[in-house]
């Protein structure tokens, strides 16, 4: 009672800033006295709903929200939208700037239109992955005339004309990404760059438009970022329409577009002095001496990502010679990369922070030697399948890379408990995969845990060696881990899952054929981690209803889960997709316990809510047509394997 009277003794401002000042989550805060939480209800500017009951009192508790995120929660389609605008005060409405509905399938034309004019100050929305969303879509859109930023990404069903609606409607857009839509053509691009003038950047990956669209897209005067992975059939010519165009473009990528040579990349560079990252990864057979002397121009370039390439060590002299201010290189799957080329790139660039050398088998320790002397930031280092790579490198890496934050050493046979010691002094560690190093066990995870305690994300996919020792060790030492792959780690058993279940912060856990994992072990998880959102148990057949029922009951947070090869019942497979209410996706692949009654049973439980499912292929004409058509309509994708 004390506290709660010195807190009201204090005015609004300075509530404002304790609330600022404490290094705490809003949920804590919220709890220590009624000031707190009503001041954070009126500053709070961001909220991302997780439940569609909690909806409608959260948005009228939090009233001067700028960001709202629906992306995750289920339900939302165009009856619950028109019920949130017509229900008492939406003064909620008046305030939003961001509005994210990505994989919101179940939300149609109707409801977007209303939701884009009940929000005046709209300028940024997301509905990437929807994937259902046509031109009626893109028109509801339109009616938002103050966007700037748009993702489309994967609206399957976009054409010219929703485009051109989305173009004419809202002119004033600064960023838009297109990845995915196939429907859009050469015509759209065009009316797209008369009409929105403004565009900074522009992500048209993967889409089927040719060097014409580059012609329109050179016209943009204030375009900085240009996005094409994939656009096959965009060529040289393209190219250097751009290159006097475009004149203050800082980014381009054209990764994977087939038809691009050094010499089209070339006239587009020589045009464009001011560029700070270039991505051709994929694209290109092998670089010319002309291209690479060309970078010596690019005063500025900071990111340069040339994966699948074929180089020389002359060429990457020349790169660490002509490229001083490089944070990051990407040689991921480049042919004839030696220990010598790569000692000379980085003798050059010393200001390295990201190295990508997947798949670069044939260099050693000598190179992790170099990198660590040359590049002492370094935050990312990618070494998969380099199975040269032994406890001597890491030696050197622990000594030097001490702000080093992710490494993948996947498929690193050359790696061991030793090599784990050596690395455990990397303090500042976040992600860490060690998938397919087989000659780790618990001794060296134990030195992992014990100094790497900011660690988020570990890999340890077919580590066989790793047990439930290792598994104690990481549940006291790096308890702020939120994704962990156990998948084929066969001497785990429930003891090791009973260790899991301490880590509070854990969302993402793949647990793939682990033969002596039981329901005990399940149940122990879905008690512990209450964050639990995505969920692998493929081939873990040990598991029985009970496993599912706790599942069911206590991982309300699933978002999705593969129980593929599993053995549950036609009855706890429907009580468990029913009782999920935030579960989106499901693989449901030969379930040998579940007939298709129970299968079809199941699906109706989930219907409105689900947004992906995979099931049997041979299932596909067995399954009621009507069921597959309504859960279809309902903003369900359905895949088959």
């Amino acid at each position: 009672m004390l506290s709660e009277s010195l807190f009201c003794l204090l005015t609004e401002d300075l509530l404002i800033k304790i609330l600022d000042r404490v290094d705490s989550d809003q949920k804590s805060l919220r709890l220590v006295c009624k000031e707190f939480l009503r001041v954070e209800s009126m500053t709070r500017r961001t909220i991302r709903i997780l439940r569609i009951e909690f909806l409608l009192g959260l948005l009228q508790k939090y009233c001067n929200i700028e960001e709202l995120d629906l992306s995750v929660c289920p339900r939302i389609n165009d009856g619950v939208v028109s019920i949130l605008l017509s229900h008492g005060s939406v003064s909620w409405t008046r305030g939003v700037r961001t509005l994210v509905l990505s994989r919101a399938t179940g939300l149609g034309y109707v409801g977007l239109e209303m939701l884009m004019k009940a929000c005046p100050m709209l300028e940024v929305v997301d509905v990437s992955h929807c994937w259902g969303y046509g031109d009626r879509e893109a028109s509801a859109l339109s009616c938002a005339g103050r966007l700037r930023e748009v993702n489309m990404d994967k609206c399957l069903r976009v054409s010219d004309i929703g485009l051109a609606n989305v173009a004419v409607g809202c002119c004033r857009l600064e960023k838009l990404s297109l990845k995915w839509c196939l429907e859009i053509s050469d015509l759209g691009i065009q009316l797209l760059c008369k009409k929105c003038l403004e565009l900074k950047f522009l992500d048209v990956s993967y889409l089927k438009v040719t060097s014409e669209s580059l012609r329109s897209i050179a016209s943009l005067l204030k375009l900085e970022v240009l996005v094409m992975v994939g656009c096959d059939l965009v060529d040289d010519v393209g190219l250097r329409f751009l290159e006097k165009g475009c004149p203050l473009l800082k980014a381009i990528d054209v990764s994977r577009c087939n038809c691009v040579s050094p010499s089209g990349l070339l006239s587009l560079i020589s045009g464009h002095e001011d560029l700070e990252q270039i991505g051709a990864g994929y694209c290109l057979y092998e670089l010319s001496v002309s291209f690479i002397n060309g970078l010596k121009n690019l005063k500025r370039l900071s990111i340069i990502r040339i994966d699948g390439v074929r180089v020389s060590d002359f060429i990457l002299h020349i790169i660490g010679t002509n490229c001083k201010s490089l944070v990051e290189l990407g040689l991921s799957k480049c042919i004839g990369v030696t220990n010598m080329g790569i000692i000379r790139v980085v003798s050059g660039c010393g200001n390295l922070k990201t190295l990508d050398l997947t798949c670069c088998r044939f260099i050693t320790d000598t190179v992790i030697s170099a990198v660590s002397n040359s590049c002492p930031n370094l935050a990312c280092l990618k070494l998969e399948s380099c199975d040269m790579v032994s406890e001597i490198g890491l030696y050197h890496l622990g000594s030097r890379c001490l702000m080093l934050e992710e490494l993948d050493l996947t498929d690193c046979s050359g790696v061991n408990d030793i090599a784990l010691k050596y690395l455990s002094r990397c303090s500042k560690l976040v992600r860490l995969k060690l998938g397919l190093c087989t000659n780790i066990s618990d001794i060296g995870l134990a030195h992992i845990a014990c100094n790497c305690s900011n660690l988020t994300e570990l890999d340890l996919y077919r580590c066989v060696r790793i047990g439930d020792d290792g598994l104690a060790a990481l549940a006291t030492g790096c308890n702020k881990l939120t994704m962990l792959n156990l998948s084929y780690c066969n001497r785990m058993t429930n003891t090791g899952l009973k260790w899991i279940s301490n880590l509070s912060e854990l969302s993402d856990l793949e647990m793939r054929g682990l033969s002596n994992i039981t329901s005990i072990g399940i149940k122990a998880v879905a008690v512990g981690c209450k964050r639990l959102a995505h969920l692998d148990l493929k081939h873990c057949e040990k598991i029985d209803d009970s496993g599912f029922w706790a599942l069911a009951f206590y991982a309300q947070n699933l978002q999705q889960i593969n129980m593929s090869n599993c053995k549950v019942s036609d009855h706890v497979l429907c009580l468990l997709m029913g009782n999920l209410k935030r579960l989106q996706d499901a693989k449901l692949v030969y379930l040998p316990n579940v007939t298709i009654q129970g299968l079809e049973l199941a699906l109706r439980s989930c219907c409105g809510r689900i947004k992906k499912v995979k099931l049997q292929r041979s299932l596909r004409f067995s399954i009621s047509s009507e069921i597959l058509e309504t859960i279809h309509a309902k903003g369900c994708k359905i895949r088959w394997d």
